[in-house]
This record gives structure tokens, sequence and C-alpha cells, in this order.
């Protein structure tokens, strides 16, 4: 039988591998828990962990850091990196607005957004990952010249990450329309979540886009 909800809750907890409304870790991340100096990327909304849990198998000598705020999904990530010993990937619990609570200035290399929602409501733009209220909460935490990356099936949220970047006058380094007809290969573009495989058997279009400020 599966473990519900509070058990789960209780269990995170006691994960050395999960951090919950704790900004012990600020500005220490390398040297009081990686322990090494490997470059630090975040993964926002990060789910399951399916991006960070990727790119930590992929790139051993860097260090992977996941956000989101449900503890369901937090707790699936955490135990994931443990089952498969990974100690190169660790995750927050809390809203992605309070990053600052969790990072000094430059401690960042890299941020990922993964399908994240793209908040179709009216009235709602101010929510995605990618709007100006959320992109001058990332400037800080990023060190100069820090990459933002976006993978996305959403044509809307695309679409406005890229007016977006225009309006603040930021800079595109990559731009795919639909990633896997594009003809550039990179080992971190195959990282498929659990929901990028769902929209795939759809039939719909992978979007990526990296930029920075």
């Amino acid at each position: 039988m599966g473990k519900n909800k509070l058990e789960k809750f209780a269990e995170l907890k006691e994960m050395s591998n999960v951090f919950e409304k704790d900004g012990q870790m600020k500005g220490k991340w390398n040297s009081h828990y990686f322990k090494n100096q490997g470059k630090i990327t975040l993964e926002l909304a990060c789910g399951k962990g399916d991006y960070a849990l990727g790119l930590a198998q992929l790139f051993p000598e860097d260090n992977f850091i996941g956000m989101d705020i449900k503890g369901n999904r937090i707790w699936t990530a955490a135990t994931r990196a443990g089952d498969h010993n990974l100690e190169n990937v660790c995750f927050i619990r809390d809203q992605i607005d309070h990053l600052a609570d969790y990072f000094e200035p430059g401690e960042v290399d890299e941020i990922w957004i993964t399908f994240a929602d793209p908040f179709l409501q009216p009235g709602r733009a101010r929510r995605r990952l990618t709007s100006p209220k959320f992109l001058e909460i990332y400037k800080p935490i990023l060190k100069k010249g820090g990459v933002i990356n976006l993978k996305t099936d959403s044509d809307l949220l695309y679409q406005f990450t890229l007016e977006t970047i225009q309006e603040l006058g930021l800079k595109i380094i990559h731009n795919y329309p639909d990633i896997y007809q594009s003809k550039v290969t990179h080992l971190t573009y195959d990282i498929q979540t659990y929901y990028e495989q769902k929209h795939l058997k759809n039939g719909l279009t992978i979007k990526y886009v990296s930029f920075t400020y």
C-alpha cells in the first residue's frame, strides 16, 4: 500500500535532501551542502524532479536544485534521488516568490523552467514564470551571464516569453519553435519529463528558448 500525503509530509521534514521554508543554506550551497565548487542549476516548478534528476545524472560534476510548492511531488523527487544515490541534487519546497530567502546574489549559474503552467485565464499572465515579475526575482540570484531555459508545449507561454524578452531588452541565446525538428542536438534537450512524454504522444510541438539578462 502506498503512503498517504500526511505520511509523505512527515517524511519530508526528515529528508536530508529537502529544504522547506529554511534559508540555512543561503550562500552555502557549494560549501556546506554539495561540498564542491560545481555550478548550480535550478529547476523551477520542478514537479517530481524529472529534469533536475536527469541533469544530475548527465552532469555528475555539477549541482542541481529543484523547487516546487507541492509537497507530494517534492517527496517523490527526493525519494527518487535517494534511490539513485544522486548526491548532486536536492530540493526546496516553497513558493518561487521566496527565492531570495534561499540564494545569495549570483549564487545560481542557470535556471530551467520546464512545462510550467501557462495560466491561460485572462488576468493571470503575471503568474507565468517568465513574466516580468518573476524575471525580476531571478535576476539577482543569477550570476552575470546566467542563462534561463524555457521548454514548453504551450504556444501561449512561448509567445508570451518571446514578447517579454523583447519588451525587457533581454538577449536570446537559442530559439527553437519545434526543438525536435531542429537540427541542433544537445544532451539537455533530450531529457523528457512525464508531461513532455504525454504531450509528444498527443502530437504537440515542444518549443524551447534560452536567454540571458
